[in-house]
């Protein structure tokens, strides 16, 4: 399945060395107008190659593009986007062409298809992302118009806990850290990982606010389950917290409980959902990425002809995977509230009078 959303959904298309990535982003409003600046500086936080904290391969992300798009407003058909790759080297994979790389998805394509793409993992690698942020930023341009804001930023990279969250710093952080005070320890830990040809993982936290009441449909599209089916579809997350996550499940009732007075909800436990429906409160989610699999330090599997061989990789790979992951989680975030926004419009026949009364 390469198909993502209900009322506004995107396909995606193209491999890690392939010529090119791209997407058809699909039921996207008439009217919305189109900033490509925007678009690329999305494209640009998430790409490849700007500094020591990920991998060094170079890739411009040129957004290109080619449909839906009319002097600059949506056309209210679909949006085709196409980004060429620039700088693949599919010699670093010639020695891992007959054989699993432990932690990728090499032993789970082969066996399912019988066949794979082992430059870099072809589909099934980290790259595809890039498709999603160009995606994801067209519904953030949708969301903006109504005043709708996605952040996010790392608060965990090793173990090393952000104690303070404070999204207005994170642009000027190379690892798009929420707290200055544990940033250099964060840091400290990517280059000791990637010195020692290792990898760590880290957490991102996805911040929105000003959510209108009432997005998610009940029962089986709920907004809560969407959230948690868009970031388990991203390369190296294992796990999803909405509000106080897993720490719901080691409070009693009265603490975990969001009371409530006549100027809104005392907490936020919730992570601003209550039964699968936003409830008009910040939406919080933790996205919790493994350390990157793709290591330099020699490790046991077998080859496709279940030989056991010693598997030494090499090539160029994000010492981190969660940072340039944030981004692609903040863009899924929108992609999410995008499709609810709009699925929200029938919900009452009150709003589909205003649309439809003389």
């Amino acid at each position: 399945m390469n198909t993502f959303g209900h009322r506004f959904r995107f396909t995606t298309f193209g491999e890690s060395h392939g010529k090119a990535l791209g997407c058809i982003v699909d039921g996207v409003p008439a009217g919305i107008k189109i900033d490509e600046e925007f678009i690329q500086n999305e494209m640009n936080r998430r790409k490849p190659g700007q500094n020591k904290y990920a991998t060094a391969r170079k890739e411009g992300d040129v957004v290109e593009i080619l449909s839906g798009v009319f002097e600059g407003f949506t056309t209210g058909t679909s949006i085709s986007m196409i980004i060429f790759n620039e700088n693949q080297k599919s010699s670093d994979y010639s020695n891992v062409k007959d054989l699993f790389r432990p932690g990728h998805a090499d032993f789970t394509y082969f066996n399912k298809y019988g066949i794979r793409d082992y430059r870099g993992g072809g589909r099934s690698s980290a790259r595809e992302t890039a498709a999603r942020v160009a995606a994801g930023a067209i519904a953030k341009l949708m969301l903006n118009e109504l005043g709708i804001k996605v952040q996010s930023g790392i608060c965990e990279i090793n173990g090393i806990n952000a104690n303070n969250y404070d999204f207005s710093k994170v642009s000027e952080s190379e690892i798009f850290a929420l707290d200055f005070e544990v940033e250099q320890a964060q840091k400290d830990a990517i280059l000791e990982a990637k010195n020692s040809h290792n990898s760590v993982g880290g957490i991102a936290l996805i911040n929105v606010k000003n959510v209108p009441i009432g997005l998610g449909e009940p029962l089986y599209f709920k907004l809560d389950s969407q959230i948690a089916n868009a970031m388990m579809g991203i390369n190296a997350v294992k796990a999803v917290e909405i509000g106080d996550g897993i720490l719901s499940a080691k409070v009693k009732g009265y603490d975990n409980n969001d009371q409530i007075r006549k100027d809104g909800f005392k907490t936020n436990h919730s992570g601003g959902i209550l039964g699968g429906i936003s409830n008009g409160d910040d939406i919080n989610v933790k996205v919790h990425f493994k350390a990157t699999p793709s290591i330099f330090i020699q490790q046991e599997t077998v080859d496709i002809n279940n030989n056991e061989v010693d598997c030494q990789l090499k090539g160029r790979h994000d010492p981190c995977v969660a940072v340039r992951g944030s981004v692609v989680a903040e863009s899924m975030m929108a992609l999410v509230l995008a499709d609810m926004v709009l699925l929200n419009m029938s919900s009452k026949m009150e709003n589909v009078k205003k649309v439809y009364s003389k």
